[in-house]
């Protein structure tokens, strides 16, 4: 493979060949985006700073709006083609950056894309959403709506910090950040979040490797808050993952009590103990389980002070950070994931001690995943009661008006979209 030229344009050859393999990769949605990026990278390690933003900015502008730029290019347009529409329309790109990278024959092609027109569209191709899930939004937002919401998840989301409250001052964090010329300010809702500007590397940052901060969205960490774990308690993160809110829970317990990490994948929970280990937390256990019924689960039956479920979910909340969600998932595929959130949840609920709470969450936009869960949930258990989330939020500082249950979206509060919950098992139950 050629080495690749380093420019701030990114226009060499080997780049653009580079960029095309990695696109024709992504588009076949065979795996995810940021897994298709990471082992191309890895595989290529060549490869600089800038010419890796390039890339992965590049296929991530594409896969935003492939919609549109099916209907630019035709809608059989190789990986190539979209990537020369996308540089001249999504970019605007002067014709004279196409030199050396595109045939003549190409640059005649890429002036017709220049002053091509289109009709309005439909409201998904306006939205370059498909077409199930818009039908699924429109039942929930009226059409301008929507697509002022469809706008905001295509555009890259901003890069949000959570300070570790166990081991640092967010003010602090904030001087020292800013100090070493980074465009830093406190988020506008989490009292332990920093949004940056721009997309700086930070895997090195003195702060990140002595675990004075993790990389959360700001509308992940309101999760944690509306938990509200407290010191000494028992809690549970039924859901783990690879742990970012497990480590927030673990800060705001002050690493006292005991907190569970359920998962179902070894190597989710594999990832979480190195991070453990830089927080400062010796409160978290992480347990592998098979299943929500598994053995090691019903051992904590009534025993939780608080259980947070971040469900599996469609995920379509984080199309500004994943676009290839919205490409990849399919009607089907949420239909099912109802029912596994509406047994996990079932399943959760029995660790919760009477007066106990219980938090369930997903990053998701459908209601079918969200209030129906719940809903269906609350018809079936007469032994948990909802609590307001906007005064969970309140108690702590945060003042957003949500009403009962939490709706956050790119659009109106600038965080991913996320969904929650809380739900209190009654004493008396």
């Amino acid at each position: 493979m050629q080495k690749t030229v380093k420019t701030a344009e990114g226009n060499s050859r080997a780049l653009f060949i580079q960029t095309t393999q990695v696109l024709g990769n992504v588009l076949t949605f065979d795996h995810p985006a940021d897994a298709v990026l990471s082992r191309h990278f890895r595989d290529n390690r060549e490869l600089g700073q800038r010419d890796r933003a390039f890339i992965a900015e590049t296929v991530y502008g594409i896969v935003r709006r492939l919609r549109w730029l099916r209907r630019l290019a035709g809608a059989g347009a190789t990986p190539r083609q979209l990537l020369l529409a996308w540089l001249a329309r999504g970019e605007g790109w002067p014709m004279r950056q196409f030199e050396g990278l595109a045939s003549a024959t190409e640059r005649d092609w890429i002036e017709t894309i220049k002053s091509a027109t289109l009709d309005e569209g439909s409201v998904a191709e306006r939205a370059d959403m498909p077409d199930w899930l818009v039908e699924r939004l429109l039942a929930q937002h009226d059409e301008s709506s929507l697509i002022k919401l469809a706008q905001s998840l295509n555009r890259p989301a901003p890069l949000d910090l959570r300070v570790n409250l166990l081991k640092a001052d967010r003010d602090v964090v904030l001087a020292r950040l800013r100090e070493e010329g980074l465009a830093a300010e406190s988020c506008r809702l989490s009292p332990q979040g920093i949004r940056l500007g721009g997309k700086p590397a930070l895997q090195k940052h003195p702060l990140f490797l002595d675990g004075s901060f993790e990389v959360q969205d700001e509308g992940s960490q309101l999760l944690g808050l509306l938990v509200q774990p407290k010191r000494g308690e028992l809690v549970v993160d039924f859901c783990a993952g690879a742990g970012g809110k497990t480590l927030q829970l673990g800060a705001m317990m002050r690493s006292t009590g005991r907190l569970y990490a359920f998962d179902v994948s070894e190597k989710r929970l594999a990832k979480l103990k190195p991070r453990m280990a830089r927080a400062g937390l010796s409160n978290v256990h992480p347990v592998l389980i098979a299943h929500e019924n598994d053995a090691k689960v019903k051992r904590l039956a009534g025993k939780a002070d608080r259980v947070l479920v971040d469900a599996p979910c469609s995920g379509l909340g984080t199309l500004r950070r994943n676009p290839d969600l919205k490409w990849r998932q399919s009607d089907a595929a949420v239909d099912e994931m109802v029912v596994k959130q509406g047994a996990i949840l079932a399943a959760a609920a029995r660790l919760v001690r009477p007066g106990g709470r219980l938090v369930y969450a997903t990053c998701s936009l459908l209601a079918e995943e969200n209030d129906a869960v719940v809903d269906a949930f609350l018809a079936a258990q007469p032994g948990f009661r909802a609590v307001s989330a906007e005064s969970v939020l309140e108690a702590q500082g945060v003042t957003l008006t949500t009403g009962e249950r939490l709706r956050l979206s790119p659009d109106a509060h600038d965080t991913d979209g996320f969904f929650a919950a809380v739900l209190e098992r009654v004493a008396s139950a």
